[in-house]
Order: C-alpha cells, then structure tokens, then sequence
C-alpha cells in the first residue's frame, strides 16, 4: 500500500457553507489520480499504489499533483505505506516540525499527531507515554478500558496488526452546488467572482464523471421580499446552453458573463446555486501520431454561443435551406445557437437548382415589354430555358403565394446575365391579359 496525505491551507472556516463546496472540489479532483481517494480529519488520503505505474512512480506522480494543484499556491503533501501515518508526517510538516526518518515510523511519531489519541493525550502523558510506540507497548485490556476501543484499533492499524479501510470519495451523479455569498451582492455582473468557484468545482465533476456538459442553470435566492410593496420572487436564475459539451469552464464563464451583463437584480443576492441540467460522455481529443493541421482561434460554435451571448438569440441567425421549389422560400432565417444545438441536424434534400443565381432580389421585379419581348436596360435574349416549376398549391402557412413559372437565363445589351420567369396561368393563378415578366436574380 502506498498512501499520499494532501492537505490545503483553511481558506474559510469549516461551519461556513463555502469550505464544503472547496473540499467537494478538491476531491473530485484527487480522483483524477486514483480512485481511491477518502477524507480523513482536514487532509485527502490517496491511495496511488494501484495508480504508480501509469503515472511512472511515486516521485513523478506528486510532482504532478503539485504542479496541477487547483488552489495554488501552497499544498502540503507526504507519503506513507499508512494512511494515518501520512497525516501524523504531514501534521508535522504544517506545524513546521521535521518528521521522523522513515525507518523510526510510526514508533517516532508524537502522539498529539494521532487524531484518537488527542482527547486523552493528558492521561498517557501522565503515563510517560508520549509517542505512538510508547503507547503500543501499553497493556491491550487497560489501554482499551482507560481510552475506549477507538485508540487501540488506530494503533493497530499503524502498526500493521488491523487492514486500514475508509469509506471511498465517490463524484455524485448530479452536479448541484451552492455558495453562501460573503456580503450581499446588488449587482448581477457581481456574482461572477462566486459563481466562478461554482464552475471550477462543476470541471472537477466533469473530469470525475468522464462528462461534458450542455446546459447549467446559475440561480440565486434574494435577500427581499417585497420591493415598494410588491411581493417578489424566492430568486432569479438563467440558463446557459452550448452546442456541443464541453469541459472547459472559461468558454461558460465569457457566456455566463455576458448574460450577467444583461441581468437586472431585483433584490440583493445572499447565495448562489449552480446545476448541471443537461450532460453528455466526453469524447476526448483523439491523438494521432502524424502532424494535424492546428487552427488558431475559437470553434465556430463557441463563437457564435458568445456573440448570441452579447446581443442576443435572436441577432444572430443562420440561414437554413427549405425543401421548396419557389426560390424566395427555399431558406429561412434563424438563431444560429438554435440551429447549432439541434443533434444531427441535416438540410432538406433536393433544394439545390444549378441555375438559380447566388444573389436574388428580395421580391420579384415587374419588366416592361417591348413588341413582346422582355426588357431591362435593353431588350433581353434569352440564353436557356425555361425550367418550369408550380408550388405552393399546398397549405404550409408559410406566407408564400402559389407560384406557376417560366425561368430563364438571359442577357441584357450590357453584358449582364439575369435570371428571369414568365407567370404562366393555371387554375390558382389568375390568367392576364399579356404575359407578365419579373427579374429574380442577377448572376455575379
């Protein structure tokens, strides 16, 4: 067995909510090196010894742990073949005290260091006992009868007489935190600076849970409950979305950011709760072992998600291709975020006219006639055609009007190539007295 104890300086006192969000974080991101990971008193236990080999050793495995420690900048760490000999040494290096050499353990140790020894450290020392191997040369029976079952069975343990076994550290299936706010915050770009420790223990639950995620809620409980009379709600909360899941927690942070942007209070916020509403497994990156094109810069989606973001769903839209023969209804405008969060989104197939011009008109163009022919800047001769559609006889409530046609390629005196239609009459176009010509397109 091999056991590595992990132990951070108190950045909030443990009855606050704050320090339970803290070490919840902390641990599910010890799990990244061993499954076996337990909390014991103010330290992290890990248990590496079925994890060395992948990460090449004891040696290199803490140097990793200490160069990827997640609150930086001070972690006091120590090994042991014994899990409560590794937090007797590291209790002893945060006090500032030299442990025993290894071959002087767990004989050498303190007893203060023994956390079922503490509450009676005043009767051993009136024994003359002071360290663990003093205590384990005791009388079993009139250790037991004087301190209870507790200290023996930990001696044991250390001593190597007892297996030691702790209830292991599991990342829960749901990932729902809450933060007690230190002051009352009365601006929503505030919450930030709090809701970004949320997110930084929601990355340790992703990496746990081998997920990404696709949707959280951020919402906070209001300090008020009326407002000039008028009752108010519990809280507020906004959702966030991205396209495809995701464990990097800056990319949620720039849309957290600029959605606070845009939130009005309207009470002081007291505490923050962050949700992951809606998950994925994550597919990590695949390497290869031949050069990949790298490209610099944001993927389209996480642009897009952080625009949409700043000006809102429905400023920034994305045409989507429409199974319909009349050009002017062959795409609608949409969100892009709305687009790009539909899975296995496909366009319509056969929506493409290879003659159809890639510019047209936002509505058809009415051409005079001269003796006949159709005119725009000068008579037109007609290069190719006609391709004849008919649709919208079918009721789709898209607003389009029933469209007979005659289209054509053309060219005018100037050398431009239009693409023109003739109506032609059927029984849901009324016939005219003289066939009618538009412009449609212009070719570039």
């Amino acid at each position: 067995m091999q056991w590595i104890a992990l132990q951070w300086p108190p950045e909030t006192p443990p009855t606050e909510p704050a320090a339970t969000t803290v070490d919840d974080a902390l641990a599910w991101w010890a799990l990244r090196f061993t499954p076996h990971v337990a909390r014991l008193d103010e330290a992290l236990l890990l248990e590496v010894s079925g994890s060395l080999r992948l990460w090449g050793g004891l040696p290199a495995l803490a140097a990793r742990i200490k160069a990827e420690n997640p609150a930086p900048p001070l972690v006091w760490q120590t090994q042991a073949a014994i899990g409560i000999v590794a937090l007797a040494r590291l209790r002893l290096r945060a006090s500032g005290e030299n442990p025993p050499p290894p071959a002087l353990l767990p004989e050498a140790l303190p007893l203060s260091t023994l956390s079922a020894a503490q509450p009676h450290l005043p009767l051993l020392s009136g024994l003359g006992c002071r360290t663990w191997g003093q205590a384990h040369q005791l009388p079993r029976a009139g250790l037991a009868r004087r301190c209870g079952p507790g200290l023996r069975a930990a001696l044991d343990v250390a001593f190597g007489l007892a297996p030691e076994t702790y209830p292991w550290i599991v990342a829960p299936e749901r990932f729902d935190q809450a933060l007690e706010l230190p002051t009352h915050v009365e601006t929503a770009p505030a919450l930030l600076w709090s809701a970004a420790r949320l997110l930084t223990a929601l990355q340790h639950w992703l990496r746990a849970r081998q997920l990404g995620v696709r949707a959280l809620q951020l919402s906070w409980t209001l300090d008020q409950k009326r407002l000039n009379g008028q009752p108010l709600p519990s809280g507020q909360s906004l959702t966030i979305r991205t396209a495809e899941p995701t464990q990097t927690m800056e990319h949620l942070r720039r849309l957290l950011a600029e959605r606070l942007a845009q939130v009005r209070l309207l009470a002081p916020a007291a505490a923050l709760r962050l949700r992951a509403t809606e998950t994925a497994p994550w597919q990590a990156d695949s390497r290869s072992l031949l050069p990949e094109e790298r490209r610099a810069g944001d993927a389209l989606h996480v642009f897009i998600e952080r625009v949409s973001a700043r000006l809102g769903h429905d400023r920034v839209l994305t045409p989507q291709p429409v199974a319909d023969h009349r050009p002017e209804q062959r795409q609608r405008w949409q969100p892009a975020q709305q687009v790009l969060g539909v899975r296995g989104h496909t366009p319509p197939p056969g929506w493409v006219d290879a003659l159809a011009p890639t510019w047209l008109l936002p509505a058809p163009e009415p051409l005079a006639l001269r003796r006949g022919r159709p005119c725009c800047r000068g008579p037109l001769t007609l290069l190719a055609g006609p391709r004849r559609i008919e649709a919208g006889w079918w009721p789709q409530g898209d607003g389009g009007a029933a469209a007979a046609r005659d289209y054509y390629v053309a060219r005018n005196p100037a050398a431009e190539l239009l693409w023109i239609f003739r109506e032609r009459p059927t029984h849901a176009c009324e016939p005219a007295h003289e066939a009618r010509w538009f412009l449609h397109g212009v070719y570039g």
